[in-house]
Formats: structure tokens, sequence, C-alpha cells
């Protein structure tokens, strides 16, 4: 009974001890799973801040565009918004004012912005005024006529004299006067003479007049203005005289530069007693033309090229010395030169054996430059069509007669001709 009775006090006295164990077990594991779970919330929850971080700042960028958009878009509200301004010029500076002449005509004298430079208000120059006051608010620069500016050619011509056959004495003649000048100013003055001011092409169609110009154009630093003497016949009373003092006016401004005018016979030609008011227009064109060509204004370095097929038409007092130096006559090819046009439009075709230029110089007498190119585009077409690979001197052959048929007016003689 002892026994029995010391055995379960035993056990009673035991159990508490085990109970406490386990209760610790089960405490550590779940505050391991706790931590384990805290950590994954908090990498969450940090790749959310990180997240919300990179839009914050996608956002403060995005509103500081929209900001800088807004101000733009108000301050051209603002200009919108501010009364034009009134174009004039001036006439005479008195003291801190000036006079001025606005676009309607009427005279004013008015006040200045102190901030413009004193050495820039000159009698003449374009001026902004303030619409209520008046006031010259800024200075402006030259206004040239849209043709005029618009004959400036950015771009060179991608022709070189090597491209023209059987030129070499013009090319010559034409670069001694305007290249020549233009490098080395200081030699005409060693020498204590004048540079040419002026060199006129003449000489029948299609023989490179326009060409050499390009090729000039193509070899020079110097600004080309380039346009048609048909452009400067204008309809109204002094516009043609306007626009040619814009020309020099702005060649001056630009030099050194070089100014072509292709068929200057349209404006050039013979003044006569009995005409018409457009002739009478065309007249003071060429007076103006007269005037910027040899007047009280030095061209300094600006040069003119001319160009025209009807020298006969023009006015003797544009061919006197002093205003085109250098008349520059460009015949027909001779036999040597259409075989150097020859070889200049052909020498990029394939050709074949049979091909002899030297023939094919003696068959086109009397052709001109442009229709020896007509000659080659017809071989190369007549080429491709037959799907060979080479030019056959069969199609240089017919090539030939077809435009000697066109020449000597057997398809189309006279617009009678022309539809049957």
């Amino acid at each position: 009974m002892y026994n029995a009775l010391g055995t379960l006090m035993t056990s009673r006295a035991g159990s508490p001890t085990k109970d406490k164990s386990t209760t610790e077990i089960s405490s550590d594991s779940l505050s391991k799973k706790t931590l384990s779970e805290l950590k994954e919330q908090y990498a969450l929850l940090s790749e959310d801040a990180k997240q919300l971080m990179t839009e914050k700042m996608f956002l403060e960028n995005e509103l500081s565009q929209l900001k800088k958009r807004v101000n733009r878009l108000d301050e051209e509200i603002r200009s919108l918004r501010t009364p034009p301004y009134i174009i004039g010029n001036i006439q005479d500076i008195i003291g801190e004012k000036v006079v001025v002449r606005s676009s309607n005509g009427t005279i004013f004298l008015v006040s200045k912005n102190p901030r413009i430079d004193n050495s820039k208000i000159l009698p003449g120059v374009r001026v902004s005024m303030n619409q209520d006051t008046l006031a010259v608010i800024d200075i402006l620069e030259d206004a040239f006529d849209p043709l005029v500016s618009g004959a400036e050619i950015i771009e060179k011509p991608n022709i070189k004299y090597s491209d023209l056959g059987g030129l070499d004495e013009q090319i010559r003649e034409i670069r001694d006067a305007i290249e020549l000048s233009l490098e080395k100013p200081e030699s005409f003055e060693k020498f204590g003479i004048q540079p040419p001011k002026g060199v006129l092409l003449t000489g029948p169609p299609g023989t490179g007049k326009t060409m050499l110009a390009k090729a000039v154009a193509s070899h020079t630093n110097a600004t080309f203005l380039g346009l048609v003497g048909s452009e400067l016949a204008q309809k109204y009373i002094g516009e043609g005289g306007r626009m040619v003092r814009e020309l020099f006016s702005l060649a001056r401004k630009k030099s050194p530069c070089i100014i072509f005018i292709d068929e200057i016979d349209a404006i050039g030609s013979k003044r006569l007693d009995s005409s018409t008011s457009g002739d009478r227009e065309v007249q003071r064109t060429l007076m103006q033309l007269l005037s910027e060509l040899d007047g009280f204004e030095s061209l300094e370095n600006v040069k003119v090229i001319a160009a025209t097929n009807r020298p006969e038409l023009l006015d003797k007092a544009l061919l006197r010395p002093g205003r085109f130096d250098k008349i520059v006559e460009i015949p027909l090819p001779n036999i040597e030169g259409r075989e150097a046009i020859f070889n200049v439009h052909a020498r990029k075709m394939p050709l074949n054996k049979d091909v002899d230029f030297s023939k094919l110089s003696i068959i086109t007498e009397g052709y001109s430059g442009a229709e020896i190119k007509a000659i080659t585009i017809d071989v190369g077409m007549k080429a491709i069509s037959e799907g060979v690979s080479k030019c056959k001197m069969s199609h240089f052959k017919d090539a030939i007669s077809s435009i000697d048929m066109k020449r000597k007016g057997i398809k189309n003689n006279g617009p009678d001709r022309l539809y049957g």
C-alpha cells in the first residue's frame, strides 16, 4: 500500500516539469514562425515602398514638365495678347529722341528704348514702334523681297569644270575674271587696276552658258545669287528697280558674292523712243541695273555674271566696259569639242568596243552640247529597252538620226504639223 501510494505521489510530482518543457518548445516554434512571417511582410513592404518612391519621382518629374509647359503656354498667351508693333524708319536723331516715319507715311518725334545701342540708331534703319506711344522698341534687320532672298543658292551645284567639254578657253577667261579677283584682290591693288565687275556669256542655246555659271558657283566659296531676268520685270511702277536695288544690297551684305542673271535680254533690251507703259517699266529696271553696276556705290567683292543667246538685243550702255568688262562668247563646239562632250556624257556608260567618239563627232557637225547630251540619254534608253548590257555604235547612229530629224523639222515643222 505504501509502495503504491509512493508511486502515485512520484508520478504526480513529475508531471508539472514535463508540461513546462512542452510549453517552452511550443512557444519557441511559435516565435520563430511569427518572426519569419514578419520578415516576409517586411520584405513585401520594402518592395512596395521602393515602388512607391519610384512612382513619386516619376510623378514629380512629370509635374515639373507640366509646370514648364504651363509657363511656356502662359508666355505664348501673353505674347499673343500683346498689342502689335508698328514698323517704321528712322529719319533723324535729335538728342535723346528720334524722328521716325511710320508705315502709313506719318512722321513723328518719339522717344527710344534706353537699352538700344546708340551706334545702331542711324537714319534709314528699320525699327519697331509701340502702337500707343510710337516709342522705338527695337532695331529690325533690313527686309528683302522674298524673290530676292530666295535667289540665294544654299546647296552648291555638283558641277565641275571637267564636266564641260570643249570650253577650255572660255573656262580660263571666266576664272580669270571672277575667281582670280575674289581670291587675290591684293594682286590687283599691287598693280593699281580694278578687277572686272561683270562677265557676259553669249552664244546659241544649249552651248553651256548656264552650266558654266553653275561650275563657277561650285568652285568658289562666295555666296551665289541666281535668278532669271524676267523675274525682275514687275507689273507696278518702281517694283523692278526696287528688286534690283535689294538684290545688290543683299549681295553687298553677303560679300564675297556672285550674282547670276540668266536671260538678261528680258530687262536689258535696247531703249526705244516709242514704247508702251510696260516697256517703260522694263527700261526703269534696266536703268537701275546700270546704276548698280557702275554707280556711286562700289560693288567691292560682288561680281555679276549674265547670260543671253540674243546679244544683239542688249542696250549699248549695258555692254560698255565698266559694267560688263568681259564678254565671253560660247560658240557651237568644233569637232574636238564635240568629241570631248561625248566623252564627258558617256564616261559612266557601258560601251561596246565598236563605239568611236571621233567618228560620232564628225557625224554631229553643227550640234550643240545639249543635243549631244540628248543623244547619250537616247542611247541609254534604247539599250535599256532592248535589254542589252552595253551601248553599241548602232544605238548612237539611231539616236543621231532621230535628233537630226527633229533638227531639220521633218516631224515638227510648225504648230500645224504637231496635230497632223
